[in-house]
């Protein structure tokens, strides 16, 4: 056979080869801890081995997922991923969240092993913020109570009035991308807006930056916007609700670590707090019979501030592209 003749087949082989190594070599492993990922996000890891959890899993279930396919990807949608999911999981690399709320990932432990903790920091800003202001108004408003009233047959026009937001002080504990966009939009409706975050900079002439106690003394309206670390649980309690106005309103989007519950509610029966709207809970998902259920002037929704399908899009885009800018990283160090 001459050598033109036989390149053909040298050819052949090559890609043979390449075939046979290609379905040989596993793909690196994403476990995402939930039951699904958008479409474009999931396009995005087209070259991975993508493992579900599940809807609920557990951590235990977490860790268990990963003794099984070690991971070098963990997308955090539920559950926590703790220091034994990361022990289980040698070729991790990187925690990508869901979101923008990093609590349920053990940072120190992820720290300890070199292992990056990425956040898809703004993808639900919108969604969240939205949650806020109609949390807001359902306080303000009544929303909830007169709508119940009015289904069971009751006109409370003579007896009912409700609280008018113009003028108002709304404090913002946290003034990251969520914070800030809340607070244009109660800007917009004439609210004076002050904040404390110290780690923000830049802020637009309409937030004035202050102390933590300015906010409890001066606000008619307190909202969280912040992350839960270890220094602020617990931060809205008796003692900080005792130096907020009389009548004050309470919305928590942020994380259910921060409110003391059975504090909050005292100060509702007492009337210290005036109204609360609440989009997350100490214990999630909320156990049949907490104090909150039946309580009156509290707004509930279940933690769904950043569930829309714009945001279910954007958060699942920013964690695939966070977690596989991690891994390429690791790949060209290597």
């Amino acid at each position: 056979m001459s050598q033109a003749a036989a390149l053909p087949d040298a050819i052949r082989e090559i890609e043979r080869t390449a075939t046979d190594c290609a379905a040989t070599t596993p793909k690196p492993v994403v476990l995402v801890t939930g039951a699904d990922l958008a479409a474009p996000a999931m396009r995005l890891l087209s070259d991975c081995d993508v493992v579900f959890a599940g809807k609920t899993p557990t951590e235990d279930d977490i860790v268990a997922l990963c003794a099984q396919h070690d991971p070098v990807a963990i997308i955090v949608r539920y559950s926590k991923v703790g220091e034994r999911a990361m022990a289980a999981a040698p070729s991790l690399k990187v925690v990508s969240k869901h979101g923008s709320g990093t609590d349920t990932i053990d940072k120190v432990a992820a720290r300890a092993r070199g292992i990056e903790v990425v956040a898809a920091a703004g993808a639900n800003a919108a969604a969240v913020a939205e949650q806020a202001l109609a949390l807001l108004l359902a306080c303000a408003k009544s929303v909830t109570a007169l709508d119940a009233r009015m289904h069971s047959g009751h006109w409370d026009k003579a007896t009912h009035k409700s609280l008018e937001l113009g003028g108002r002080t709304i404090g913002l504990i946290g003034l990251g991308a969520i914070g800030q966009r809340f607070a244009k939009m109660v800007d917009a409706m004439g609210m004076r807006v002050i904040g404390f975050d110290p780690c923000a900079k830049d802020l637009p002439v309409y937030i004035q930056s202050v102390d933590l106690e300015t906010i409890w003394r001066e606000s008619d309206v307190v909202s969280l916007h912040c992350p839960m670390t270890d220094d602020n649980r617990n931060l809205v309690n008796a003692s900080t609700l005792a130096s907020c106005k009389p009548g004050v309103v309470i919305v928590n989007t942020a994380r259910g670590g921060l409110v003391n519950e059975a504090d909050l509610l005292a100060a509702l029966q007492s009337g210290q707090v005036a109204s609360a709207g609440l989009d997350s809970f100490q214990v999630e998902p909320m156990s049949p019979g907490h104090p909150f259920q039946g309580a009156a002037h509290l707004t509930l929704s279940p933690h769904i501030g950043g569930v829309t399908s714009d945001a279910y899009v954007n958060m699942g885009v920013a964690a695939a592209k966070n977690a596989l800018a991690v891994i390429a990283q690791h790949a060209v160090a290597a």
